[in-house]
């Protein structure tokens, strides 16, 4: 099916934010997570504000023809809601398919950040660059990897932005043949925030660790943070695979993958202000306005389970001065333990620990 896409307008490259980052084939890497020994594109002090273009992956892969504006025509997107610096990261950038999809924006250096600080990353604004996006599923990925796709080749199945002038909307088809459709709310997020890891490799982008990168936390919207043990000086920040939206599970492998503007808000904190703040993080957390968000990851999901609950349990000491047994007692009681995703070789769960709880 066609989709009208005449009135919107794509989010070319360029802006007039103070501290602007574009996503061009010299400020990126494709499949691959910035280490120590890479230099940062951009540094910042503690406290700024940077304005960061991101690059979706669908589209752009070999595997769809490595030619964005070509893969798109097909489904009725005019050359100019094709993003320019995608066009260019698929004409000027080699893809090594031992690599993960994504494509990453950075490193950005953070002055004055040490391993055993923490890195505030407070997310500002989200907006579409794009009407539409790309939710895929490759054969030996995704939560039903022997059963789903049932043909040889991948499915992408594409999505569009619809609005029906009460606000914008995610629409599918409801099979490749029928012009009935699927619609769902839209919550725009980051599935990949990280800092470098120590070392001279870079880590591969697919699956999330201490160091953050594909967590796929639809929580991280505008007016959340996340916090990241730093791992190499300046800690070297990086962001990438944008989301539309996603269900949690991520459970077909990827969601409405489509590019993302972001304004992003970095502050470094000492070690001993975190650890007075939150205990001695092993890994990510996020904070929304509601909840206290510790993470748990492993490539057993039992054993990412109980990983986030021990965060959680640590979280509620250092935070409210609980004892273990009444934290344990009362995340039992009162907490919900989601799946972030089951699809990225190491699977991620998240608490939410409601803050008024302790109001």
């Amino acid at each position: 099916m066609r989709f009208d896409f005449s009135d919107w307008t794509a989010l070319q490259p360029g802006s007039d934010a103070s501290t602007y980052l574009a996503a061009t084939p010299e400020t990126v890497l494709w499949g691959r997570l910035p280490c120590a020994a890479d230099r940062a594109v951009m540094t910042v002090a503690s406290g700024t504000v940077v304005t960061v273009d991101t690059v979706s992956h669908e589209g752009v892969l070999p595997e769809q023809g490595q030619d964005p504006v070509a893969y798109f025509a097909r489904h009725g997107v005019p050359r100019e809601l094709v993003l320019d610096d995608a066009v260019a990261v698929a004409s000027r950038m080699h893809h090594d398919p031992a690599d993960g999809p994504h494509v990453v924006t950075g490193p950005i250096g953070v002055e004055g950040a040490r391993p055993g600080d923490l890195l505030r990353i407070d997310v500002v604004e989200l907006e579409p660059r794009v009407p539409y996006g790309v939710i895929s599923n490759r054969h030996g990925r995704g939560a039903l990897p022997g059963e789903y796709p049932a043909t040889p080749e991948t499915v992408s199945v594409f999505a569009a932005v619809q609005d029906d002038g009460d606000g914008a909307f995610g629409v599918l088809p409801r099979s490749a043949d029928s012009e009935a459709v699927v619609r769902f709310p839209l919550a725009p997020f980051l599935g990949l925030i990280g800092v470098a890891v120590a070392g001279e490799e870079r880590a591969h982008s697919v699956p999330p660790g201490a160091h953050g990168g594909n967590l796929d936390i639809r929580l991280l919207v505008p007016g959340t943070t996340l916090f990241l043990p730093v791992q190499v000086p300046d800690a070297l920040v990086y962001v990438g695979d944008p989301h539309f939206a996603q269900g949690d599970g991520e459970v077909a492998l990827t969601a409405m993958e489509a590019s993302l503007r972001v304004r992003l808000g970095f502050d470094v904190i000492a070690r001993e202000d975190a650890v007075a703040a939150f205990g001695d993080l092993a890994g990510p957390m996020a904070e929304t306005s509601d909840f206290l968000v510790p993470t748990g990851m492993d490539e057993d999901l039992d054993v990412a389970v109980q990983n986030c609950v021990r965060a959680a349990i640590a979280l509620l000491q250092a935070r409210f001065g609980m004892d273990p047994r009444h934290a344990y007692a009362y995340l039992s009681a009162a907490t919900d333990f989601d799946i972030s995703q089951v699809v990225d070789q190491v699977l991620g769960v998240h608490a939410r620990i409601r803050k008024a709880d302790f109001a």
